[in-house]
């Protein structure tokens, strides 16, 4: 258990207030949660404001390429049986944005956080975590995030040193090679679909030879290390040998990955897999993630796709049938403006599927679909793409902003 919370101080009080306002000031003028502008202000006035919000917490960081907001809400809904978490539930991930969340957290036990993984060494020094959730890394936002060997690096180097218990996934080589600088690990077998950005030796530069569930580098022997927590089909295996059944409303294969680094990690906190696992039941979406929305009389599931790894977790989800589906790309700051990666996405995979394609960047998107010769249509709008898809659900997978537009349109 952390230290018991002590009194902010008069500069700390003031730099939340301000905060706060900040943030409703943002609210009431539709400029979005506010969480960010108040955090900013907030550090602004007590630039050690994060480091004194924590205090008193238990804290655990999430950080990874894809999956970190649902693993993150999935860890929080596990700990609430041992007490009162305070999280960044809806996805602000920068200090700011932690900052923001954690000011609401005076009476809380656990800090559950999303960290985004240029900042994972910063704010584990600020915050002093008891815990670290590392899931996976590949490329993403290539015009301004680092390259993934170059971001494992920054992550060995900011663990060195810390007291905290990693939990790390034993299937992703970069993470790895991350985690390995840490004297307390914990490895979860959660799995590895996407693999072309670990392809050569993190340690070495050497060809990773890959065999079954197993890879090791030819050159310098580092492998894979030996998992104590796994996933096996539809059950989680503790380090005991038990397996435990999970039963998620949220859909797919790396959605029960997820929740098996989630297990992991409650169980640092002495939280048994079974009660960890039935609390994560109730998640049935994640900020809009996953959400079934009916809208002008169609019914909508929304999918969140970012990158290449996550573009491939989310075709999993609609193999069988030919559902029509909707794609939607756009490249703002948020998203990254290079759209290079549509070029490493299998669009193959939706051969069959009636296709209507949106957003800002889609005859970007047409191109690339055209070369791996499936159909589709290019549609300005909602309505007109709704109009021209055949009936039934309609799987709508986007990229950032471009899911946040489509909530805006269906009321989500």
């Amino acid at each position: 258990m952390a230290e018991s919370s002590q009194p902010l101080s008069a500069r700390a009080r003031l730099a939340v207030t301000a905060g706060k306002a900040a943030a409703a000031v943002s609210r009431a003028a539709g400029r979005g949660s506010g969480s960010v502008i108040g955090g900013r202000v907030a550090l602004k006035l007590d630039p050690e404001l994060l480091s004194r919000l924590s205090g008193h917490l238990d804290v655990v960081l999430v950080s990874a390429t894809n999956g970190k907001t649902t693993t993150t809400r999935l860890i929080a809904e596990a700990l609430r049986a041992g007490g009162e978490v305070v999280s960044n539930a809806l996805g602000a991930n920068m200090p700011a944005g932690i900052t923001s969340a954690l000011s609401a957290g005076a009476k809380a036990r656990f800090g559950v956080l999303e960290v985004d993984e240029k900042y994972l060494a910063m704010v584990a020094r600020d915050v002093n975590p008891k815990t670290i959730a590392l899931l996976n890394l590949s490329r993403d936002q290539l015009d301004r995030a680092a390259e993934t060997r170059m971001l494992a690096e920054r992550w060995r180097e900011g663990l060195q040193g810390l007291k905290a218990t990693v939990v790390a996934n034993a299937d992703d080589p970069l993470i790895v090679w991350a985690a390995s600088s840490s004297g307390n690990v914990v490895w979860v077998a959660a799995g590895q679909e996407w693999k072309d950005d670990a392809w050569s030796c993190p340690s070495c530069g050497g060809v990773l030879k890959r065999e079954a569930d197993d890879w090791r580098c030819g050159a310098c022997g580092f492998g894979r290390p030996t998992p104590t927590w796994a996933l096996s089909g539809d059950h989680v295996l503790d380090p005991h040998g038990s397996a435990w059944p999970i039963h998620l409303q949220l859909p797919g294969r790396a959605n029960k990955a997820n929740a098996t680094t989630a297990a992991a990690v409650s169980a640092v906190f002495g939280i048994p897999p079974q009660i960890a696992l039935q609390r994560m039941q109730s998640v049935t979406a994640v900020a809009g993630r996953y959400d079934v929305v009916t809208h002008q009389g169609r019914e909508l599931r929304l999918l969140l796709a970012k990158n290449p790894a996550g573009w491939l977790e989310t075709f999993s989800l609609i193999d069988g049938p030919p559902a029509p589906v909707i794609l939607s790309v756009n490249a703002r700051s948020a998203d990254g403006t290079d759209t290079s990666w549509l070029w490493d996405v299998d669009y193959t995979r939706l051969a069959g599927h009636p296709i209507a394609v949106l957003g800002d960047r889609r005859l970007d998107l047409a191109v690339r679909l055209e070369v791996a010769g499936v159909d589709f249509r290019v549609c300005e709008t909602l309505p007109q793409a709704l109009q021209l898809l055949p009936p039934g659900r309609i799987e709508a997978i986007a990229n950032y902003t471009a899911f946040q537009d489509l909530r805006r349109v269906v009321g989500n």
